[in-house]
């Protein structure tokens, strides 16, 4: 993700019988609400992360959706949608909790038997007819509406139709799911809407049907995905296609009145595309391309394989050239480094955003004559204010309650690459470079975790690398920048993190 201020160094950084079945009410929230399920009262459940306890769900392991939408064409109307689920059992359930909360669900059926359900929470608690086994398979179906109205992200309305932005906490606003970037899987979309529109998602498209007034349309990931990534896009659009690197296909989803002012955006991505192969290796997808809509989000969002753009930041005028490109590297960035390579847990955000930054800086600097070492002595001054106000890179402050998104502040962004410029400092620029180029092969299509990366430049650099990483990544202060003597951070302007508790 990256918020859209033209200002780098101060960017604020993206679940047999028939009386099983029970009867939804929608409040006038739209919240989830079913019948009660017999004692004990379902509660809402969590995997443990610090940052988001709410999220992600103990006992199954999702393997993969396949999620259908039907849209009539109003974003004052939900969607209706069904939801299939398949999951690899880890422990024995009586219970499957699926993280959900802005839609009304009308049935539930688990391995081909209907399930009793009610809400806690954020989450859908599901009590199948029977217990699932550990190391049972489980497919849970949810029939339900998805709910484009409200403030909060998941679906973001256009001028029109609709679009996902669902970091962080958002897809399950927007279908039932395992909603933590530890538990990725593959997806099916199948979207039918009225024949004038263009539906697009992740991934390939399988099939288009025309049905007179209608058309649906299908597309299917070929590598897992985070449920934050999950992009689908409805509208008034033009899909122009072209080549990249070694003929992987590109292909873009722009409002159809704006695809030729457009396309002298459009054009660049396939350098762009070469160009960070040229630094970390083969784009690990199956396709790519961007994603402009007209809607104002406040940022840009790296959805897998189809990164999600404000129009107006390409058509307004008054952002410079240099610096939309490399909004635009930022983006592909992710591809490799969040998208392929998905942090364990949400602590881990440092390794996406800190990359993307390093090489938005880079290609700024070697396309532009934008020099990083400028952007990074600035963003060291600002970095113990930054500190005091985020945490650390590696033990980020918790998002306020009522603004997930404030969890991307900009000591994940300019202050984590900091950190990786004083590792590329600290262990040499060969060194470093193997070490890109490992991380996005060795934990390619996986979760990867801080310690895996410490580890890992560790391995690469054959020196212990403890003090460093600590220091860097966990404390208060920002360690003295190596090779930099001279570069100075300003105390912050209110008392430590550990006495002002």
């Amino acid at each position: 993700m990256l918020p859209d201020s033209p200002s780098p160094a101060t960017r604020p950084r993206s679940r047999s019988r028939r009386r099983l079945r029970a009867v939804l009410l929608a409040a006038a929230s739209a919240a989830l609400m079913a019948a009660a399920l017999p004692p004990p009262p379902p509660v809402p459940l969590g995997i443990g992360d610090p940052l988001f306890p709410s999220l992600g769900n103990p006992g199954y392991d999702v393997v993969a959706y396949d999620i259908a939408f039907t849209y009539r064409g109003d974003n004052t109307v939900p969607l209706d949608a069904v939801t299939a689920i398949e999951a690899r059992v880890t422990e024995r359930l009586e219970r499957i909790n699926l993280d959900f909360s802005h839609g009304t669900v009308s049935a539930v059926v688990v391995n081909g038997l209907p399930a009793e359900f009610a809400s806690a929470g954020e989450d859908l608690v599901v009590q199948p007819l029977l217990p699932l086994e550990k190391g049972s398979q489980a497919r849970i179906t949810v029939e339900h509406t998805s709910d484009p109205r409200g403030d909060e992200d998941g679906w973001v309305t256009t001028e029109d139709g609709l679009v996902m932005a669902n970091q962080a906490d958002a897809g399950h606003r927007v279908f039932p799911s395992n909603d933590h970037p530890a538990d990725k899987a593959y997806f099916t979309f199948r979207i039918t809407a009225p024949s004038e529109l263009t539906a697009v998602a992740n991934g390939v498209r399988t099939a288009k049907r025309p049905n007179g007034a209608t058309t649906t349309w299908a597309y299917r990931t070929r590598h897992p995905m985070a449920t934050e990534l999950a992009q689908v896009a409805i509208g008034d659009s033009a899909v122009p296609t072209r080549e990249g690197p070694g003929g992987l296909p590109v292909r873009d989803v722009v409002p159809a009145e704006d695809a030729a002012a457009l396309e002298p955006w459009l054009k660049k991505t396939p350098g762009q595309l070469e160009w960070m192969e040229s630094k970390v290796g083969p784009y690990p997808f199956e396709n790519y391309g961007v994603l402009i809509a007209d809607a104002e989000t406040g940022y840009e969002l790296e959805t897998q394989t189809l990164s999600l753009f404000e129009r107006r930041i390409f058509v307004n005028g008054t952002l410079p050239e240099w610096y939309v490109d490399s909004v635009m590297v930022h983006e592909l960035a992710h591809q490799w480094f969040g998208d392929s390579v998905t942090p364990r847990t949400w602590s881990d955000l440092w390794l996406n955003e800190g990359h993307a930054t390093w090489y938005e800086a880079l290609y700024a600097e070697e396309k532009s004559g934008r020099l990083m070492e400028t952007r990074l002595r600035e963003a060291y001054r600002r970095s113990d204010q930054w500190r005091a106000d985020g945490g650390p890179p590696a033990a980020p402050k918790p998002p306020k309650p009522d603004s997930k998104i404030s969890l991307f502040r900009p000591v994940m962004y300019d202050g984590s690459a900091l950190v990786l410029y004083a590792l590329r400092q600290t262990i040499g620029g060969d060194a470093f470079d193997r070490l890109e180029r490992a991380w996005v092969s060795e934990y390619r299509d996986a979760n990867a975790s801080t310690a895996d990366f410490t580890r890992l430049a560790a391995r690469i650099a054959d020196r212990d690398l403890t003090a460093f990483f600590q220091s860097w990544l966990y404390e208060e202060r920002t360690p003295p920048m190596p090779g930099h003597p001279d570069w100075k951070s300003t105390a912050p302007a209110v008392r430590p993190v550990s006495q002002a508790r």
